[in-house]
């Protein structure tokens, strides 16, 4: 079932509490002062029953001009509009404020209701519907139907109630598709009950039992009993009144401009970033560090307005700008509507959209961040686009929470953005394919750098590749590299990070000398050979040598016995095949005895053994070694060398 909350707005005592109680049978002046003074002074609530059988409420609003910052509470969660005008005033200064009020707050569906036709002959009815016509000029009220009625008489009652249902029926239902929210504007407390508050839902639903939290305290609670006026529910929803019971919160605790929503689903601020403007008929303009009040919701606060765009913002102009606000955060979404008043005097200025709730400086008349700005003020398309864009990777979880839209929005412009390229789908997360692009484009620089200096190493040292490239990313920094190796442009070997098509060869300069080493160990033969010994071959380029060496190690030419001792591989292998021949004839092999098989000192002998230690071919049991790779016997060759396995 749809659920709409229709508003009355106006001029005071223009009988808008009469034609509430007219239409619903409730006198929402409640307060022995209303009754008194014969003006609402709070908002007042009534259930209303259509003849097309649906249900609405309606929201019954201040008009005197200095309950505005009441009639801006009401205000906050209305859907539809009754703009009140009584044929025996006519248009007045508060109906064409409130008007205003509502067009800042995005309210697009309404009709004007002209009160007290039986105080005044049908002439005087016209002259007041030219008189609307021309004040709703402009607005989302130009063309819509006009009626006149007598609350104290019933005429033209029924036929109202006929129009707001065909009106209802035309306006779109509240989003569901976003996490609870309720702005708090009224509080008490029931003996057996505790704490309760109530409110309009602008989003999503609640059930009793549901855990909320309460914004901006971030006090966690439990949902005991929800009613919608006075009748106990097992759901509410998004356009509904409710009255929610939080029997563990403190009354205390909670009043007038907090949130009751879903956990995680609120943001907090003292400095954020809005789309403001100034209504074409407002008294003044904003100028930059202005103080202004500021209300959006419940909540009421003061701010300082700073400009981005220039010194001045002049009536019937908008501009981006960022609130700067004293004391308590402002708990809001992004894209929420709010209203602005000139601080002295206190008076309606205009209004603005949230754009950005994040604490960050924008710079003044700056085109990339006004860029950015109009981008996150355009389309779902738009804004999902380029919140993607400021982040490395971003959970669709994450872009609900700050785009502000309803999650069908988001999966809708992401699936798009996804088709057309423009973002990559990472581990779950997105990311915009001009970030992948700037730094792959860095990655490619470093790891060139590194290739053309160290040419004959497999890769740059991967914890240096990510401190240059990856730095403060944690865990994000490995989902991209691993990205970038799918697409074929990293590779990542062990410790090292090289580009993909990249492979250590050797120069003839470099060949040459590699082959002087070779010659030089083959020479050797089965003698280990001092690492220092070989690159004293080439000491006008040390460097150079070095990089030769390491190179013949890594491509398994030489072996590196120790990091300062080496010999030929096929050395090495014939080495190791002496060494497990003797293993045929016995199960512990003494030095001394490998010593006289191979030919060499003791030292060198020792060289051998300790490194198939190190390597698990064998271990040191009592005076000897015994074999730990029985597999190597079954490959011994017949003479020569052996392959290790």
């Amino acid at each position: 079932m749809k659920h709409i909350i229709i508003g009355t707005a106006g001029h005071v005592d223009h009988g808008k509490t009469r034609l509430t109680q007219a239409l619903t049978g409730v006198d929402t002046d409640r307060l022995q002062e209303e009754k008194r003074r014969g003006i609402t002074i709070e908002i007042g609530f009534a259930p209303l029953t259509l003849p097309n059988g649906m249900q609405a409420s309606i929201v019954d609003v201040p008009g005197h001009e200095k309950l505005i910052h009441n009639m801006l509470t009401g205000a906050s969660g209305i859907d539809v509009v009754l703009l009140i005008v009584a044929a025996d005033d006519g248009v007045m200064p508060q109906t064409v404020e409130h008007l205003a009020i509502l067009s800042s707050l995005g309210v697009s569906h309404g009709m004007v209701v002209i009160t007290k036709t039986d105080l005044v002959e049908p002439d005087m009815v016209e002259l007041v519907r030219q008189d609307v016509a021309e004040h709703v000029k402009g607005t989302f009220l130009a063309g819509a139907p006009v009626l006149a009625v007598s609350a104290q008489t019933g005429e033209g009652i029924d036929d109202l109630r006929r129009a707001i249902a065909r009106l209802l029926e035309a306006t779109p239902q509240r989003s569901t598709d976003r996490p609870f929210r309720l702005p708090v504007d009224r509080v008490f407390s029931l003996k057996g009950f505790g704490t309760i508050v109530t409110g309009t839902v602008l989003d999503g639903t609640l059930a009793p039992g549901d855990e909320v939290i309460l914004y901006p305290q971030g006090v966690a609670c439990r949902v005991r009993e929800i009613q919608n006026h006075d009748v106990k529910l097992d759901r509410g929803e998004a356009g509904m009144r409710l009255a929610i019971n939080l029997p563990d919160v403190e009354r205390e605790a909670v009043g007038r401009g907090c949130t009751v929503a879903a956990p995680g689903s609120m943001l907090l601020s003292h400095w954020l970033t809005a789309r403001i403007w100034v209504d074409g008929d407002a008294p003044f303009p904003i100028k930059n560090n202005a103080q202004l009040h500021f209300y959006q919701g419940t909540q009421r606060t003061v701010c300082r307005v700073r400009l981005l765009e220039g010194a001045v913002l002049e009536p019937g102009r908008s501009a981006y700008a960022q609130l700067i606000f004293r004391g308590e955060a402002v708990n809001a979404r992004n894209l929420d509507r709010f209203i602005l008043r000139f601080f002295s005097p206190v008076v309606t200025i205009g209004g603005g959209i949230i754009l950005d709730m994040a604490e960050r400086k924008v710079k003044k008349q700056d085109s990339a961040a006004l860029a950015r700005l109009a981008a996150l003020d355009g389309t779902a398309r738009q804004r999902v686009e380029q919140l993607v864009g400021d982040a490395v990777l971003l959970r669709e979880q994450e872009l609900l929470l700050e785009s502000g839209l309803a999650s069908s929005q988001v999966h809708q412009a992401l699936q798009e953005l996804l088709r057309d390229g423009a973002l990559v789908k990472i581990r779950g997360q997105y990311a915009h394919r001009e970030n992948l692009s700037r730094r792959w484009q860095k990655c490619r620089e470093v790891l060139e750098a590194h290739h053309s200096s160290e040419a004959l190493m497999d890769g740059v040292d991967l914890a240096r590749f990510r401190e240059s490239c990856f730095a403060g990313l944690g865990k994000a920094a490995d989902w991209l590299m691993e990205y970038y190796c799918q697409q074929g442009l990293l590779r990542l070997e062990g410790s090292t990070a090289a580009l993909a098509q990249f492979r250590a060869v050797y120069t003839p300069e470099q060949d040459k000398l590699r082959q002087r080493f070779a010659a030089v160990l083959r020479q050797r033969h089965i003698l280990p050979t001092e690492a220092d010994a070989l690159l004293a071959e080439c000491p006008a380029q040390p460097t150079l040598a070095r990089q030769v060496l390491a190179k013949m190690g890594k491509d398994g030419a030489v072996v590196a016995l120790t990091p300062a001792v080496v010999v030929d591989s096929q050395a090495y292998r014939e080495a190791l095949a002496a060494f497990c021949r003797m293993f045929l004839t016995r199960d512990n092999v003494k030095l001394a005895d490998y010593r006289t098989a191979l030919g060499v000192n003791r030292k060198q002998a020792e060289l051998y053994v300790n490194y198939f230690d190190s390597a698990h071919i064998s271990r040191r049991e009592g005076e000897g070694r015994v074999l730990l790779k029985r597999s190597l016997l079954q490959s011994l060759p017949e003479s020569g060398s052996v392959s290790e396995k």
